[in-house]
């Protein structure tokens, strides 16, 4: 019995003189990471430093700012390209769930800028902040990753390429649609915003634009492969095994509508499977257009005026009817297609789409003898379509990049100062276009 009783006392005084021991050195970690995050934030670096070294060999999981803190010790003020791979790489040892999709989109910048690893390397990293969630990679990562997906399946497995262009532009259309939503009431010129609505206007304005340039991007990359002649013939190859397939029918219908494949039989094959397999406001908008194309003019209006009915978000309203705008154009109506996209506005005053659109649709008069005979009048078409781009530009940083093209393009075709003294009209007096555009814009200056 007392044999027991010494064996019981003997472990209890391990565990004790264990546990004192953990709690010491959790003590002095404590102490080291405190030391080191006054001197961090009070730049002393190479103090910092000295405690940060022994907190990355002792105390890997205290704190995840032993990492944050210490991705800049490493690489900006020590320069060691080692020291900063071991950053990254216990970070996400030690803090897997701490946004580990820009930790791994960071990770793969810093070793392909730094040509500390292959391109196949930094792929596989880029590929974990992918699955992780792709709005949180910095742009130019998501622009690799996509490329590399690209040049990887463009000949062997296109579809991949396309569900990859389409996951992503998903999760960035989300997220632009809930940022539309809250600078509507921050972007209201009669408003006086207080300083954390300034701080949030700046944030949700910042965060547009960069999510903005995805899309103009990718589908610079896609483009030499999504075309009509090859996606009729994978469409058709692909549609018995997916006709009842929602997400693979949208996605489908979706893309032969923004590439110009309307009239292609396989659109609208693909358009009818989607209404039947998934009855919503998407597919009826889609479906609409084939009625239309078929003759029946009066069923595809209603069913459009259905589609929208049916939506209740303002924001996506205002994307069916610039969807609805679009298809107008499509047909020839360009005052209808006008009408519908300020139609948009009215639901998404930021819409800088609907602006772009309206400008596009002045641009295409500029071929035809209604809305202008001489140079300088048809010239002049450029100074209203160059207002609509700027209107798009100034509301809607998502597409800043976009509309800036618009812009330098509209400038480049504004009749020059010759051509404005040839017709005898005064620089910075009014002018009104003829035809259905019918709008007055200032001649320009200079």
């Amino acid at each position: 019995m007392k044999k027991i009783t010494f064996l019981l006392a003997a472990m209890i005084l391990l565990v004790s003189a264990k546990t004192n021991a953990q709690d010491d050195a959790k003590r002095e970690c404590t102490i080291k990471y405190n030391l080191f995050k006054g001197d961090f934030q009070s730049k002393k670096y190479e103090e910092a430093y000295k405690n940060w070294i022994v907190l990355m060999d002792d105390c890997k999981d205290l704190s995840v700012n032993i990492y944050k803190y210490g991705s800049e010790l490493a690489e900006d003020v020590k320069k060691d390209p080692a020291l900063a791979k071991r950053v990254y790489e216990q970070r996400l040892q030690y803090f897997p769930k701490k946004n580990p999709a820009k930790v791994h989109s960071d990770y793969a910048t810093y070793l392909s800028k730094n040509k500390l690893a292959s391109d196949d390397e930094v792929f596989t990293i880029l590929e974990k902040a992918y699955n992780v969630d792709p709005t949180k990679m910095g742009v130019k990562n998501l622009y690799s990753y996509f490329q590399g997906v690209t040049d990887r399946n463009k000949d062997t497995n296109p579809q991949k390429v396309f569900d990859t262009y389409d996951d992503v532009l998903e999760h960035v259309s989300t997220k632009l649609e809930g940022y539309a939503k809250k600078l509507v009431p921050l972007s209201d010129s009669t408003k006086v915003l207080d300083k954390r609505e300034k701080r949030d206007k700046h944030a949700y304005t910042v965060n547009s634009r960069a999510l903005g340039t995805v899309e103009s991007g990718l589908d610079a990359i896609i483009s030499e492969i999504a075309t009509c002649e090859r996606l009729v013939p994978l469409y058709q190859r692909d549609f018995e095994a997916n006709k009842e397939n929602a997400v693979w029918l949208r996605r489908a219908v979706s893309r032969m509508f923004s590439k110009g494949c309307q009239d292609e039989q396989m659109y609208e094959t693909l358009a009818k499977a989607y209404a039947e397999a998934a009855p919503s406001p998407d597919s009826k908008s889609f479906y609409a257009g084939i009625l239309e194309k078929n003759g029946d003019a009066s069923g595809a209006a209603a069913m459009r005026q259905e589609a929208f009915d049916l939506e209740t978000d303002p924001i996506k309203k205002a994307k069916y009817k610039l969807k609805f705008a679009y298809a107008a154009k499509a047909r020839g109506q360009k005052s209808r297609a006008r009408s519908l996209a300020r139609e948009a506005l009215r639901y998404n005053p930021n819409f800088g789409k609907a602006y772009l659109l309206i400008g596009s649709l002045y641009q295409s008069s500029v071929k035809g003898t209604d809305c202008g005979k001489g140079e300088f009048e048809k010239r002049m078409i450029y100074a209203a379509a160059l207002r609509q781009a700027q209107k798009a530009a100034a509301v809607d940083p998502s597409i800043s990049s976009v509309a800036a093209r618009y812009i330098r393009n509209y400038k480049a075709n504004l009749p020059s100062q010759k051509v404005i003294f040839t017709a005898g009209v005064n620089p910075g007096s009014s002018y009104t276009i003829k035809c259905w555009i019918g709008e007055t814009v200032r001649v320009p200056t200079k």
